[in-house]
């Protein structure tokens, strides 16, 4: 209340404020959506021989590779190297590049046409691959 003893008045809202309301809003919305269009991932290209051995020259360097079986579908590959397996597996627009011992490869067995190899991490805690054949026949153990 005023000192007057009546209520307090308010400048009435101009014809300019809700225009500027409207140019703020439409503004913020052709930010988000610039955004969300903007960190669409595009998916990463099928793998081949060279690209898989590219990635897997990068993630374990001094690693040599012996042998690398690649998935039906060019989504990953499973590379030897010695006592280890070498796992390249699709996760969102790259590859994840995970090792685990060959043995435990190995004993894996594929079901539907897809191999599924547990890994031990909480980022990657499995890789499917469309293996329908595996082990591969050319390894003895």
């Amino acid at each position: 209340m005023t000192a007057e003893g009546g209520p307090r008045r308010f400048a009435a809202v101009t014809a300019a404020y809700p225009i500027q309301f409207a140019v703020s809003a439409a503004a913020v919305g052709l930010m988000v959506a610039l955004a969300a269009w903007a960190t669409r991932g595009r998916g990463a290209p099928p793998l081949d021989e060279a690209a898989a051995r590219a990635w897997l020259a990068d993630e374990f360097p001094g690693q040599t590779v012996e042998a690398l079986w690649l998935a039906d579908d060019g989504r990953g590959g499973v590379a030897r190297s010695g006592d280890w397996a070498l796992v390249l597996s699709r996760m969102g627009d790259g590859y994840a590049a995970r090792r685990l011992p060959w043995s435990q490869a190995l004993a894996a067995e594929p079901r539907n046409g897809r191999l599924t190899l547990r890994l031990a991490d909480v980022a990657a805690p499995k890789a499917v691959l469309a293996m329908a054949a595996w082990p591969p026949r050319a390894v003895a153990g």
